[in-house]
C-alpha cells in the first residue's frame, strides 16, 4: 500500500503493538492519541509515535485504528467525526463487533466516513504500553467486518496491510458471526481461568502445578473493567456457552458422583476425540 498517515488511538497493548509494528515493519507515519501523556511522552521517545496527535492532524490521516474499550470508541468517534476527512478509514479494534458497528454504521455511512471492525486475535495476560509489542500480531488472525459504512471490498483492501504488520490470516465476516464465536473461543475461556484460579486450592499449587495450570491459568491475569464490558455487550452469546458449558460440566459431576466409570470413561472419550476432530487430526 502507499504510504500512509495513520493514527492509533488508544496505546495500550493493542495499540501500542500496533503503532510498534507499523514502524518495525512499514514505512507509515504513526500518529499517537492517548490520555496518558507520560504514555505519550514515552513512546513518542521510543520512536513508537512519530507525532502526539491533536484535532488538527484529525483531518490530515488516511487511516484511523481505535484501541479503546467498546463505548470509548463510540464516543470518540462521535465527537470527533466533524474532525474526520470524508473517506478517511476508521477500523476499530474492540473486541466485540456487533454494538460498535451497529451504532456507529449509520452514523459514519451519513457523514462520509469508512468504518471497518477489526480485532486482532492476539493479546497477552499484562496489559498497558509496556506490555506492547512490535511481534504481538506475527502468526495471528485479524478480523475484519464490513459496516454500513465499509464494503466488503474495502475490508478486503486492506488485507495486504495487516499482513505486512505479521498477521498470518485475514478473516472477513460479519459482526454477528464474529460476536457468536468469540463468545466460544475467547471470552468463555476468560471467565473460565478466572473463576478456576479461585479455588482455595490455587494458594498451595507451587510444586503440584505444571503444564496443564499454567495453560488453565494464564487468562485469568486480565484487564476486569475491559472484559466486564465485552461480557455484557455480548451477553446473549456468553450466556449460551455458559449454559452450554455448565451442562457439560454436570454430565462429568454426574458419572463422578454415580461412581460410573463406563460413563466418565465415555465423556473423556469423546472430548478427546472432540478435540482431535476441531485440530483436523
Amino acid at each position: 500500500m502507499e504510504q500512509m498517515r495513520i493514527g492509533i488511538v488508544g496505546l495500550g497493548l493493542i495499540g501500542g503493538s500496533m503503532a510498534k509494528a507499523i514502524k518495525a515493519y512499514t514505512g507509515h507515519t504513526v500518529i499517537g492519541y492517548e490520555i496518558d501523556g507520560e504514555t505519550l511522552c514515552r513512546a513518542q521517545a521510543e520512536g513508537t509515535v512519530d507525532f502526539a496527535g491533536n484535532d488538527q492532524l484529525l483531518t490530515t490521516l488516511d487511516l484511523l485504528l481505535i484501541a479503546l474499550y467498546p463505548g470509548q470508541t463510540v464516543e470518540f468517534v462521535r465527537t470527533k467525526a466533524d474532525r474526520m476527512r470524508p473517506g478517511c478509514i476508521v477500523i476499530d479494534l474492540c473486541g466485540v463487533k456487533g454494538y460498535v458497528c451497529n451504532l456507529l454504521g449509520p452514523f459514519c455511512a451519513e457523514r462520509g466516513i469508512v468504518l471497518i471492525g477489526g480485532h486482532p486475535m492476539a493479546g497477552r495476560e499484562f496489559s498497558g504500553y509496556g506490555a506492547a509489542q512490535a511481534k504481538l500480531f506475527q502468526g495471528a488472525s485479524m478480523l475484519l467486518v464490513p459496516t454500513e459504512a465499509g464494503s466488503i471490498q474495502q475490508a478486503e483492501a486492506f488485507k495486504p496491510f495487516f499482513l505486512s504488520l505479521g498477521f498470518e490470516k485475514i478473516v472477513v465476516t460479519t459482526a454477528e458471526n464474529h460476536d457468536r464465536m468469540i463468545a466460544f473461543t475467547s471470552q468463555l475461556a476468560h471467565v473460565v481461568s478466572n473463576a478456576y484460579v479461585k479455588s482455595p486450592e490455587a494458594e498451595k499449587h507451587d510444586g503440584y502445578s505444571a503444564g496443564s495450570y499454567k495453560d488453565l491459568t494464564r487468562v485469568a491475569r486480565l484487564n476486569e473493567e475491559m472484559w466486564s464490558e465485552l461480557f455484557l455487550e455480548n451477553r446473549d452469546n456468553m450466556l449460551h456457552e455458559l449454559d452450554c458449558l455448565m451442562d457439560r460440566l454436570m454430565e462429568y459431576r454426574a458419572a463422578i458422583a454415580e461412581d460410573d466409570a463406563a460413563a466418565l470413561t465415555q465423556l473423556l472419550e469423546d472430548g478427546k476425540k472432540r478435540k482431535e476432530e476441531v485440530d483436523g487430526r
